[in-house]
């Protein structure tokens, strides 16, 4: 698709989501991996306001319980905007949220720009702090089978809350690092900081390079929202979720 294919995909896109169409059926099966990246990438610089504002990204589809629960074996972007970010102890209304669910993951915040071909070390030395962090997604499709329409989506982002963060210089190692979920006081999983890639770090720095591809890059005082440890799990009305992160901390948010 050229430029002009992307803008009017974008347009019909951007027509199905005010009718609350998040996965047009007229779409299925017609994108490629990066045409739903720029479709992505057009919404959402189509939209307007403070809370709008890109402030950073989200790396998902990272742990491998995550991509055998979609059937789906490779990363996928999305942004974070200035409206999606919230802090520990966030009540949620469920009538606000469309089959949501939870991720377990670390929120870096880089203190310098991130090149394409960023290694691990790269990324190390650039990161400023680090958040133990929820991501709030939405199950607005069918995601298995449909990763383009769920890529155009954003990536299933509804909102990333964050817990205290960390010095750079007090992390411990994160690819050692334990996750340890509670959901109404009862843990229900668990997951280490390798099964992101390895580690956190090569999920930023796979991102700094596949953001290359369409003209973007990781900047200084972007978040970035590394992939779960766990696998996605369900959210509830009366829910309280706890996130615990060994040597990190904890993040927590409940539904009413």
């Amino acid at each position: 698709m050229d430029q002009s294919e992307i803008e009017a995909a974008v347009s019909e896109f951007e027509a199905a989501r005010q009718r609350g169409e998040y996965f047009p059926e007229a779409w299925a099966g017609r994108l490629g991996i990066d045409e739903a990246y720029r479709i992505q990438l057009g919404l959402l610089a189509r939209r307007r306001g403070e809370g709008a504002r890109r402030v950073g990204w989200k790396v998902g589809l990272t742990a491998r319980a995550t991509q055998e629960q979609f059937g789906i074996y490779e990363p996928a972007f999305g942004c974070l905007l200035a409206e999606g970010l919230l802090r520990s102890g966030h009540v949620f209304r469920r009538e606000d949220l469309i089959k949501p669910g939870f991720e377990n993951e670390l929120c870096v915040v880089l203190d310098r720009d991130l090149p394409a071909g960023a290694t691990r070390e790269d990324v190390a030395a650039a990161v400023g702090r680090v958040h133990p962090a929820l991501e709030i997604i939405e199950t607005r499709g069918t995601l298995r089978g449909n990763l383009a329409l769920g890529i155009t989506d954003n990536a299933q982002q509804k909102a990333f809350v964050l817990g205290l963060a960390v010095d750079r210089q007090a992390l411990p190692e994160l690819s050692a690092v334990t996750a340890r979920v509670r959901v109404n006081g009862i843990e229900v999983g668990s997951g280490r900081g390798d099964a992101v890639l390895g580690h956190p770090y090569n999920s930023v720095a796979w991102l700094a390079s596949k953001l290359a591809q369409f003209g973007e890059r990781v900047r200084a005082g972007d978040y970035v929202m590394t992939g779960s440890f766990t696998r996605q799990f369900p959210l509830e009305r009366g829910d309280r979720v706890e996130t615990a992160f060994d040597g990190i901390g904890a993040v927590a948010v409940s539904v009413m």
